[in-house]
């Protein structure tokens, strides 16, 4: 249930031969057909390391796989042990990779483009045609994540990242489908983003799953990559962050898994070239442990915080408006802390005979007196 098909698994391997072909081999990809779903994000068939020590950066599931630190074009030693791993899970063995490595010709599968937002889309219609793109781009099953994501990087170097994977158009993971969201959705300011991770245990292993959780005008969606359709995209159709989530357990029940933990984390900024890391679990949440009822009540708390924070954040950045002749010179007042409001009730109190006169505190305080 969890493993990829014998076809699936030649065509994703066989797509990314034109990456590394300088370095082992100069045959071109054959174009590649839809991935096979399997439960969650992470792999199904475990990645045996040919040297202990060697790359091995994640296990899920009790399935090691690897990650190319080297960049593009892919080196020798990533782009061998990626064939290793594939003759070993693959059903045809070394004879399928032997096939495509040795072709004197394969067709060059098409590119897909990059979807262009158009004024006259609308937000879901926006959001479906980047999970359509990422469809586009299957799922990676080659055991090898050809782009490394550290959750630590600042927000502007993984958007670096995500402009590489639209250049290289390879198949991907759910990592990666989290930042690729997060950069195609950039632009469209009335969608909120933020990370939504699980922890899902099956037949004594567990695994790792995480989605890009979207909010626009009220509703919830998410944007994401999985070999299971109902674990990716979903439309933004659920009132509460509450009946998302739950509807992803209900889908990880339909393959016999069981919810362990939910992490979600803050709004991602809009601006690509902010020096901060991206916060992945601000809310943890374990669903063994919490009534149903408990959980709703926390991820609504959750939700509502999110928002709170961006309409404040919004209203303290917004710029004051010139006031018109003949107003008031005294600042506006704002709600603030009890405290701070006592302070101001201190301030109504009759002036000091030494206190300077208003008009020169005026000018200190920035504002100019018209006579």
């Amino acid at each position: 249930m969890t493993g990829p098909s014998a076809s699936t698994a030649t065509s994703t391997a066989a797509r990314t031969a034109r990456h590394g072909r300088s370095k082992s081999t100069n045959a071109y990809p054959s174009s590649g057909s839809n991935a096979s779903p399997a439960p969650s994000g992470g792999p199904a068939h475990p990645a045996s390391p040919s040297h202990p020590g060697e790359e091995e950066e994640e296990k899920d599931g009790g399935a090691l796989f690897y990650v190319n630190r080297s960049g593009f074009p892919i080196e020798s030693l990533t782009w061998e042990r990626m064939w290793s791993h594939v003759a070993k899970v693959h059903p045809d063995g070394q004879e399928m990779v032997e096939k495509i490595r040795n072709a004197t010709y394969l067709p060059r599968p098409p590119t897909p483009a990059v979807p262009t937002y158009r004024p006259s889309m609308t937000v879901p219609d926006w959001l479906q045609a980047i999970q359509n793109y990422m469809k586009t781009l299957q799922y990676n099953h080659t055991g090898t994540q050809f782009f490394e994501i550290r959750k630590t990087r600042p927000l502007s170097g993984l958007m670096e990242t995500a402009r590489e994977m639209t250049r290289e158009s390879l198949p991907i993971k759910c990592l990666e489908a989290v930042i690729l969201g997060i950069y195609l959705t950039n632009g469209l300011a009335s969608v909120e983003r933020f990370p939504i991770s699980f922890k899902t245990q099956f037949s004594g292993h567990h695994f790792h799953h995480v989605v890009l959780g979207v909010y626009c005008n009220g509703r919830y969606g998410t944007l994401g990559m999985s070999r299971r359709a109902d674990l990716m995209g979903k439309a933004l159709t659920f009132r509460t962050l509450s009946d998302l989530i739950f509807d992803f357990e209900e889908s990880y029940r339909r393959y016999q898994h069981v919810l362990k933990k939910v992490k979600i984390g803050l709004y991602v900024p809009h601006d690509p070239h902010v020096f901060q890391p991206i916060e992945w679990k601000h809310l943890v949440l374990n669903a063994c442990r919490l009534a149903r009822e408990d959980m709703r009540k926390e991820l609504e708390k959750h939700a509502r915080d999110m928002r709170m924070k961006i309409l404040k954040s919004s209203s303290a950045q917004s710029p004051i408006k010139e006031r018109a002749r003949g107003k008031s010179l005294s600042p506006r007042r704002r709600q603030s802390s009890p405290q701070r409001r006592h302070v101001h009730r201190r301030d109504k109190s009759p002036a000091a005979p030494d206190r300077k006169p208003a008009e020169l505190s005026m000018l200190n305080d920035g504002y100019q007196i018209r006579i």
